[in-house]
């Protein structure tokens, strides 16, 4: 049975030592002293470690089951659901007038990689309604808010998005749901959509949900989508549940993983829907909930890796497998732990340095909306748009990646349902394909990001690292070494690699595109690298003041330098292919594949 122990010292070290988010002007942060983030972050785990991460194998081996239009979520869920509502985590961030605890973004992310990395599949359900509830928050008007908000903050009603259908993902223009428009002022929605996750379960009284539709007679393509509430049961002036709308569930998909989220194909006839937001601009308010999801995602890319490496480590630790080359570890025993050799070591470094830097990555990410939404900061909202399909492409890239180097470490017994690892992989996997597969985020980062506000934000991102590296660069000949230089040469392959794409992209814009998926994964190592050499200044610094705990500040220096060392260089291995341009990609005609 695998096991999950939130990694509740780490963000604290990030809140506080990297972060230092109580001396941040951001409203809210002066109250995140490390005496109230432990209590939330020790409660969290409490949490995660005892309701959550035991029922993940149940959702795993059970599924949900449909039932006379029912779907019915694995043994335990809809306990822990209640235990979840109780306790106030579902509106944790929430504003505190629908209910909500009203916390910085920043802690909703740390507590909610803690439930991801417990049981993925589970924490969608809140996770997806955190995302609806948000969207009306942004777009609403009042009397919207009023009658959906308090009871979505607590789940007592949950929330989903609807964008896909059969013919069309991506391509949302294409979309067939049409909205007729009724005296009254609502609509009826009719349309098929697919891949709803949490679209049916049982632990809720109502389900709100999100759906992107056409008015007929409206713009053809995107601009002709609206986006419109439309709940499971009518909501009565009193707030009370009335008829039964026009919804229902048509099926549950058969998964490769999160077996425990209901994923369902959802059918609308002539359903009452009330629109959300402006006319024709659904794309604008449904990106509220997407852009917030892709965060979300990106974080599910780094749990499934920190759930996957604290197993692996335990395993590397007991199976006895071979000697050690320069010398005998174990005398008593008939071999060595698997951990004594380079190879092992090597695949728990790269997991470690990963998690650890993409865990700074995120709550990075997670200052910069607190301070974009609670302090109107134009900049922060712009480097974190710009930075936001990094931390999802690359993120969940990577996470699935590191998961599947866990289950390597086990050998064969990896690939045995029995020890578990295989679900790591198998949630992880879904990750990098939903709210927008990676080679979207690639293209939406080349074809659109870059160029916002004139290139502003990349420019002040170079900016961000060039001054950092300006700054710390004399603490120590040794610091410099390790962590100054390697952060310098890739950032100078990233600027090269934009610098490519100026004076190549327009001229044949599929030299931009072809090396998009690369320059994602380059920006995103860039990232890590800019974390890793910020935690070790936390780290050198925090040693330097007589830290109490002085292993875990030389096991975080010890582990950027091998970041550095041996996963930021891939830059280089990137500005390669990007340089190599669309030639090679596109050589062949459709029909010779």
């Amino acid at each position: 049975m695998p096991v999950y122990n939130a990694p509740i010292k780490d963000m604290q070290f990030l809140l506080h030592d990297v972060l230092n988010v109580t001396a941040s002007s951001v409203p809210g942060y002066d109250e995140l002293d490390a005496d109230f983030t432990n209590a939330i972050l020790e409660e969290a785990g409490k949490i995660a470690g005892e309701v959550l991460q035991p029922l993940n194998t149940v959702g795993d081996t059970e599924g949900c089951t449909l039932e006379n239009g029912v779907v019915r979520t694995p043994t335990g869920f809809k306990a822990a659901f209640e235990q979840m509502k109780d306790g106030g985590w579902t509106g944790l961030d929430m504003p505190e007038q629908y209910g909500g605890q009203n916390m910085p973004y920043v802690m909703g992310t740390a507590v909610g990689e803690m439930f991801s990395g417990a049981n993925q599949a589970f924490v969608m359900y809140q996770g997806l309604t955190h995302g609806a509830a948000s969207a009306i928050l942004a777009h609403g008007t009042d009397q919207q808010k009023d009658t959906y908000l308090p009871k979505m903050v607590a789940c007592d009603w949950t929330g989903t998005m609807n964008l896909t259908e059969p013919h069309c993902g991506t391509d949302l223009g294409l979309m067939r749901t049409k909205a007729e428009p009724q005296e009254n002022g609502s609509y009826k929605i009719s349309g098929q959509k697919i891949f709803i996750s949490a679209g049916e379960h049982d632990m809720a009284d109502n389900i709100i949900h999100l759906v992107l539709a056409k008015i007929p007679g409206g713009p053809d393509g995107i601009k002709g989508v609206s986006l419109f509430i439309v709940p499971k049961f009518m909501v009565n002036d009193d707030g009370s549940l009335g008829a039964r709308n026009g919804v229902s569930v048509g099926n549950i998909e058969k998964k490769m993983g999160i077996h425990g989220n209901s994923t369902c194909v959802m059918n609308y006839d002539e359903a009452t829907g009330y629109l959300l937001g402006d006319l024709h601009k659904g794309m604008r308010a449904m990106f509220t909930m997407m852009n917030e999801a892709r965060l979300g995602v990106g974080m599910q890319g780094v749990s499934q890796a920190e759930a996957a490496y604290q197993n692996a480590v335990i395993y590397a630790k007991d199976r006895l497998q071979g000697r050690d080359v320069t010398g005998v570890k174990n005398p008593d025993g008939p071999a060595d732990p698997l951990i004594v050799h380079p190879d092992i070591r090597r695949s728990l470094m790269d997991q470690k340095s990963f998690t650890e830097g993409g865990r700074a990555f995120l709550l990075w990410g997670a200052s910069m909306i607190d301070a974009a939404h609670r302090s109107a900061d134009k900049d922060a909202d712009g480097l974190v748009s710009l930075l936001t399909p990094v931390i999802k492409g690359f993120l969940t890239d990577e996470g699935y990646d590191m998961t599947v180097r866990a289950q390597q470490v086990y050998g064969g017994h990896g690939y045995i349902e029995e020890h578990g690892m295989s679900q790591f992989t198998r949630d992880a996997r879904i990750a990098q394909i939903y709210e927008g597969a990676n080679g979207v985020q690639a293209l939406d980062l080349v074809g659109r990001k870059l160029a916002v506000d004139g290139g502003k934000h990349v420019m002040a991102f170079f900016e961000l690292v060039k001054t950092f590296c300006k700054d710390n660069g004399d603490i120590s000949e040794q610091f410099s070494a390790d962590f100054i230089t390697p952060l310098k040469a890739a950032s100078k392959d990233l600027q090269a690699a934009g610098m490519y794409f100026m004076q190549n992209g327009m001229k044949n814009p599929n030299n931009a595109l072809a090396g998009s998926y690369d320059f994602m994964h380059m920006f995103g190592h860039v990232c890590l690298g800019l974390m890793w050499a910020q935690m070790g200044k936390a780290a050198l610094g925090a040693l330097d003041s007589g830290a109490s705990d002085a292993a875990f500040y030389e096991t975080k220096l010890t582990t950027g330098r091998y970041y550095m060392a041996r996963r930021l260089p891939a830059t280089t291995m990137h500005l390669a292919r990007i340089t190599s341009g669309a030639d090679t990609v596109m050589a062949l005609q459709a029909d010779q594949f």
